[in-house]
């Protein structure tokens, strides 16, 4: 007689299975649901000649390390601040705000954003420098809250500006991207796997918590 009951053998495997479907297909689901709605945000929004950014006052120029940590040259950095000085000679923007993480006098990503941007010719009276860009979404909405900045350029890789014009969008603001020129992705396949969970964050924060800035710090005024 056959018994109707499924071997013990397999019992587990299909536990498992189901487990993954109830548990991971949602969760992946959601995570690509995220990289749409980030990607979606730059549609239109994006260039990659400088002669064809139209005019704003302010590029808010986001930060990153100098160095990788194994002390060569960081080329997203370098990039980053060719794509800004560009963007400055072609007369597109008068102002840079520079934007990242100030941990000291050791880390300073804003003070050699500046310095690399004077060594290509630029003034230092167009450069203005915000140490408080410890993420991105601190970054654009300290150019709201604390510069009084509505209208930007914002300049960094493709990748990372399709994101910060999806926080821009919710913070209101009138946002196009300048794109620095970017790696290949096979050989920074770090900095997409976290970008990919930035963006999962990103969206979490400010679409499902309605994340604000938590310390924007004592209004400066608008960049003029």
């Amino acid at each position: 007689m056959v018994s109707g009951k499924r071997p013990r053998r397999l019992r587990k495997p299909v536990k498992m299975a189901l487990w993954f479907l109830v548990c991971c297909v949602p969760v992946l689901a959601f995570g690509l649901f995220c990289q749409w709605l980030v990607i979606r945000a730059g549609k239109g929004a994006l260039y990659t000649d400088a002669r064809e950014v139209p005019e704003r006052e302010v590029a808010l120029v986001l930060g990153t390390s100098e160095r990788l940590a194994n002390g060569r040259k960081n080329r997203f950095f370098t990039y980053r601040i060719d794509a800004a000085a560009e963007l400055y000679r072609e007369g597109k923007v008068r102002r840079l705000l520079l934007s990242g993480d100030k941990r000291g006098e050791t880390y300073d990503e804003p003070a050699r954003m500046k310095e690399a941007l004077m060594e290509r010719g630029v003034p230092e009276s167009a450069l203005v420098l915000d140490g408080s860009g410890f993420r991105t979404l601190d970054s654009v909405f300290n150019a709201r809250d604390v510069f009084g900045v509505k209208r930007l350029v914002i300049v960094s890789q493709r990748f990372h500006n399709q994101r910060a014009l999806f926080i821009a969008d919710h913070a209101g603001m009138e946002a196009i991207g300048f794109c620095a020129r970017d790696l290949s992705a096979r050989r920074t396949l770090k900095v997409r796997v976290r970008e990919a969970l930035a963006r999962v964050r990103a969206v979490f924060d400010l679409s499902l918590r309605n994340a604000r800035l938590p310390f924007p710090g004592p209004p400066k005024g608008p960049v003029h």
